[in-house]
């Protein structure tokens, strides 16, 4: 039988990250930038006194959903739920948590809406991104802990890194899918009136592509999430840290209790866009 010499894939992957280690100022300056803004949201986080910022998550969760019929129990669940996360002693944790996934959302949204409004409009582009995202979706999450350390270090950078790639896919996807599915003849008639691209694009196609697109907005932020837990690993500070100690020291309590939080933010995330896109719905 032939044995055919298996494929030095490994030595090319090696051979790539030590080309691109090289360009270490480009990497120093990506770093400056999301530092910059995950010290930023937590600044902010720092600054507003415990009581008061559990008064104003459910503030704010009723300004954003305030049309879409929610009940009460969410606010009850918000109250409940921040003043259980503070009286375990994780509220710095949460805060961290929090500022990490808000960081990758943002990013992955500034990047993942512009590329996916991209996609609908060619259908080039779209054969060509398509297998990206297939493939940015199916890695194990844990193998983009590896380059995000290569070429990051260690750290809430690396952590973010790593959330925004697997995060990002979603949103992408669904502004697409959101943007193909309006309507054709409504496409017709804002060109009959004179309307320009761009015009199409804001007045027609991305108010028609919102539930769409809120809900690949709704999927990123549990997959930032999800990510940067898993990212507690390479020095991404939060909830995952602690989960991560716990699990060394096989202490089950603190890690239940930090999971709990985990738990809870989570679906606070999670209630608060799936209202979103509801509202006016």
């Amino acid at each position: 039988m032939i044995k055919l010499a298996p494929l030095p894939l490994a030595k090319w992957v090696d051979a790539l990250v030590a080309w691109l280690a090289k360009f270490a100022g480009f990497f120093n300056f990506i770093t400056n930038i999301i530092a910059g803004i995950n010290n930023a949201i937590q600044w902010l986080f720092d600054l507003l006194p415990i009581p008061v910022f559990i008064v104003v998550i459910p503030l704010l969760t009723w300004l954003v959903t305030r049309k879409s019929g929610l009940h009460w129990q969410l606010f009850a669940f918000e109250i409940l739920g921040l003043l259980l996360i503070w009286n375990l002693g994780y509220w710095r944790d949460m805060t961290q948590t929090i500022a990490l996934v808000l960081t990758a959302s943002i990013i992955a949204l500034v990047l993942g809406i512009p590329l996916g409004i991209w996609m609908a409009k060619s259908n080039l582009v779209e054969a060509i991104v398509k297998p990206v995202l297939d493939f940015m979706q199916t890695m194990p999450a844990f193998v983009y802990l590896i380059p995000a350390v290569a070429f990051f270090g260690i750290g809430t950078v690396p952590g973010v890194i790593s959330a925004l790639i697997f995060a990002m896919p979603p949103v992408v996807r669904m502004t697409n899918l959101g943007i193909r599915e309006v309507p054709a003849d409504l496409i017709e008639a804002a060109e009959a009136y004179g309307s320009t691209s761009w015009q199409k694009l804001i007045k027609v196609q991305l108010p028609l592509a919102r539930k769409s697109l809120m809900a690949g907005v709704n999927q990123t932020m549990m997959l930032a999430l999800s990510m940067v837990v898993t990212a507690s690993m390479i020095g991404a500070m939060g909830l995952g840290e602690k989960v991560y100690f716990a699990v060394g020291r096989n202490d089950a309590g603190s890690g239940f209790t930090a999971g709990l939080a985990i738990v809870i933010v989570a679906i606070i995330l999670d209630r608060i866009t799936q209202s979103a896109n509801q509202k006016d719905g």
